[in-house]
This record gives structure tokens, C-alpha cells and sequence, in this order.
């Protein structure tokens, strides 16, 4: 039997946090983030969403391939050993698994997401 394609306007859980509830990741700034998660596999390994985020700088997640694709907004990605990308409106990359470093959100902004979650 053929898997329905998942269509990304229905069942939409919306979740909202402030990253300072997690003190060991933010560097600076007070970002507050919203994710909808559009779409998670029965085992919790893919996840699929948009998120948005307020300025602020925190250390990345670790464990995961995380594709982007910039909606609005500004971001800079700066790897652990001072290397730095940034990405605005439009543009998409690929952060993979084993990516050390950090996120700083310059100016508020919105990006679908497909994670592979190795940690799930």
C-alpha cells in the first residue's frame, strides 16, 4: 500500500519556548523560539516543520542532519573553529551530523526544517 504524501497544512502542533530555559546553550540574547512541527515518523527520527526564532546566539544541536530553507530573516552559522556562513531570504544549506559550533539569529527569522534526528 503507497504512503499518503504529507501535506504541510494539516495537523500543525505548535510549540513556543524561550531558549534561556535551556542556560547551557545561549550565548546571547534572550531568543524566543516557535516551532511548527508538521511532521514527525513513527520512530521520532525525521522531523519536518517551520520554526522562528528572535535574535540571540546559542550553541547547535548536536546528533542530526538539519536541512534549512530560509523563509525570512538572517542568520549566521559559526562553526567551532571560527569559521562563518551566513544565510538570509531564499537561501537553503545542509548542516550535518557532527557540526560543532553556533546559531545567531540577527534578525527574526522563519525556516522550514527536515532534521534526521540520530539521537531519537
Amino acid at each position: 500500500m503507497s504512503k499518503p504524501v504529507i501535506d504541510f497544512k494539516d495537523d500543525v502542533v505548535v510549540s513556543k519556548r524561550r531558549l534561556a530555559d535551556l542556560p547551557d546553550r545561549v550565548i546571547d540574547g534572550d531568543p524566543h523560539h516557535e516551532t511548527q512541527m508538521r511532521y514527525t515518523s513513527p520512530d521520532g527520527t525525521l522531523l519536518a516543520g517551520t520554526w522562528e526564532s528572535t535574535p540571540g546566539k546559542w550553541r547547535a544541536f548536536t546528533g542530526r542532519d538539519e536541512f534549512c530553507y530560509i523563509v525570512s530573516g538572517h542568520v549566521k552559522l559559526i562553526s567551532k573553529d571560527g569559521g562563518e556562513q551566513e544565510f538570509r531570504t531564499g537561501d537553503s544549506f545542509l548542516i550535518p551530523e557532527g557540526f560543532e559550533g553556533y546559531w545567531q539569529v540577527l534578525e527574526t527569522t522563519v525556516k522550514h526544517f527536515v532534521i534526521r534526528d540520530y539521537s531519537a
